[in-house]
């Protein structure tokens, strides 16, 4: 019995210690050599999931700045559609969102649901301004999605599909702005 298991625990050593030794000897095969020498586009490709993804450390507010013919041309539609009231600023109301896209989406979700619009941003981005948020049932200081927030404020409208189209009219406003 001793034998069985010290020639299974030898055979397993020389198992991993062989497999070990194949996989550095590098790859085989049609293009071996320039993957060998590091010419291969993919040996550029980070392993790193959080690479993959692009970080805009710009805010909603940034993003208006940045172009100040569009954000007049934007403000101007909106105002014109009733979305954005004619003496606000559409810099000032988006400033709490990290998005600008975020921001329409959520002005036109208050309009075409008819919540107010201070407890939908404060819903939606977890900011309280000094705005009054008295008359906003279920307010919360935590962040959340647009149909969540529009759930919470007003239970009795389809949230997801008021949230998918306030998104489709932000991405045709920004499209005609542009």
């Amino acid at each position: 019995m001793k034998k069985l298991i010290t020639l299974t625990a030898v055979a397993a050593i020389t198992l991993s210690f062989g497999a070990t030794s194949a996989s550095a000897q590098g790859p085989a095969g049609n293009g071996a050599g320039s993957a060998a020498a590091g010419n291969s586009s993919s040996s550029s490709h980070s392993y790193n999931p959080l690479h993959w993804v692009k970080k805009s450390k710009s805010t909603a507010d940034d993003q208006l700045a940045s172009n100040a013919d569009r954000d007049k041309k934007l403000a101007a539609n909106l105002q014109t559609a009733g979305v954005l009231a004619p003496n606000a600023s559409l810099t000032e109301t988006c400033a709490p969102f990290t998005a600008l896209h975020d921001c329409l989406a959520a002005l036109h979700a208050s309009k075409n649901a008819a919540i107010e619009f201070n407890c939908l941003r404060a819903n939606v981005t977890g900011v309280q301004t000094n705005a009054d948020l008295s008359s906003c049932k279920g307010a919360s200081d935590k962040r959340m999605d647009l149909h969540k927030a529009i759930h919470l404020l007003k239970p009795e409208v389809d949230a997801k599909a008021q949230s998918k189209n306030a998104e489709k009219q932000a991405q045709d406003d920004l499209k005609n702005a542009a």
